[in-house]
């Protein structure tokens, strides 16, 4: 028996620290721990398409406690961009209960019928917790007569921001122009995406974020090509993070809040607001018309609104909360944090919107153009090389059948 006893003991112990680092008891209120049992959600699966690196799966374990609160099990898959997403989404052949694109995606998706609206009364924290005086603007519009705010739950604020090594940039930096200057040949990083990278240009050269106009984004490509050529710069999107971390690179543009993360392994990065302006943007929680499990996904969105969770996620992801009862509260260490929370009156800032699609037609055409320049010349010259190898061992072969017809008089 006693032998018995140990071997349970040793399993209990055993499923304890395969459990969340707290479990719901301890983090929500009796009232919300018998919510989230009581909605009926045992045995039922949530697909979840999120940004990389953009939800707490350390300290509360956000999707673990979501689980374990309602016995819903949850997949969690990530992408890279809007672009992926979309990709993704409007290919079929996938279903997504809950995406979380940035503001001009979700335009998009609302404008092509790929948008839930939501039934807010499932979503009772909405009302409770966002911050409508400070946040709500963003989603007041409307595309096709459809309200935004129908459809999307704001989940967090940023903008763009230039990041820099202090170690080898010893001035802040007060303008885009930086990024096309020669002396940091190989060291600098852009958007691997076309309307971040485009930004930057038109931002430079003075235009509106959402012109229709070709001949602005003719120069703005221009500018573009111009800039790899002349400073070869790296496309890319997440690998930032060791990129900029290493010190391997002097300049990079990012969001303000992954600038945060940063820093945090390189004390060397400073940030900046370029003069000529940055994109403010936010991204939200919605749910695509192929959801198999709507109800799961609206008590997602209310789990997320939890002060709790928005503040675990906040300090996680370093970006700005929509959430007023965790603004309020005064425990997002980020509060004062000039990238993070920026002075309004000091910087300039424009908002995407969706754009037409001859417009993003063109758009993407010229970005593959101004990414694969490049990538034709190396080609070129790989044939190149491969033409010269051939002709070599062509002229080395005929020297040595000349060399043995001679040896052996033949």
């Amino acid at each position: 028996m006693k032998k018995l006893f140990c071997i349970l003991l040793s399993l209990v112990l055993m499923y304890s620290l395969c459990l969340p680092a707290f479990c719901e008891d301890e983090v929500f209120s009796d009232e919300a721990v018998e919510y989230y049992k009581s909605l009926g959600l045992q045995g039922t699966t949530l697909n979840i398409y999120n940004w990389g690196e953009y939800i707490d799966d350390e300290d509360l374990d956000v999707v673990s406690q979501f689980e374990h609160l309602t016995g819903c099990s949850v997949n969690y898959t990530t992408f890279e961009s809007n672009e992926n997403m979309y990709s993704k989404l409007s290919g079929g052949g996938v279903s997504y209960d809950i995406v979380i694109p940035s503001d001009y995606m979700i335009e998009r998706l609302m404008s092509e019928g790929m948008l839930e609206k939501l039934d807010f009364a499932n979503i009772p924290n909405y009302e409770k917790h966002f911050d409508k005086e400070d946040y709500g603007y963003l989603v007041d519009g409307e595309i096709d007569g459809k309200k935004i705010s129908d459809y999307a739950v704001i989940y967090n604020v940023g903008t763009t921001i230039l990041i820099y090594n202090t170690k080898y940039i010893k001035e802040k930096p007060d303008s885009w122009s930086i990024l096309w200057d020669e002396k940091y040949d190989g060291k600098i990083l852009m958007f691997n995406n076309p309307r971040d990278s485009f930004a930057i240009a038109q931002a430079y050269l003075g235009q509106d974020f959402n012109t229709t106009d070709t001949d602005d984004w003719d120069k703005a490509a221009e500018l573009l090509r111009e800039q790899r050529e002349k400073v070869h710069p790296s496309y890319v999107m997440d690998e930032i993070f060791n990129k900029m971390e290493s010190g391997d690179y002097y300049l990079g543009v990012y969001y303000a809040g992954d600038y945060e993360l940063m820093k945090e392994n390189n004390d060397d990065l400073d940030f900046a607001f370029p003069k000529e302006g940055v994109n403010t943007f936010y991204d939200a929680m919605c749910i695509p018309t192929s959801t198999q499990n709507k109800k799961g996904a609206e008590a997602f969105i209310n789990f997320m609104l939890e002060p709790e969770v928005a503040l675990a996620n906040a300090e996680y992801i370093c970006y700005a909360t929509a959430n007023k009862t965790v603004i309020d509260s005064g425990e997002f260490s980020l509060s004062d944090s000039e990238a993070v929370y920026p002075d309004p009156d000091s910087i300039t800032v424009q908002q995407f919107h969706n754009l037409p699609n001859d417009t993003l037609q063109y758009m993407n055409t010229l970005w593959m153009k101004v990414k694969g320049e490049n990538n034709a010349k190396i080609i070129y010259i790989a044939f190149f090389a491969v033409d010269i190898l051939i002709v070599l061992v062509i002229v080395i072969t005929v020297l040595r059948k000349r060399k043995m017809k001679k040896y052996y008089n033949v």
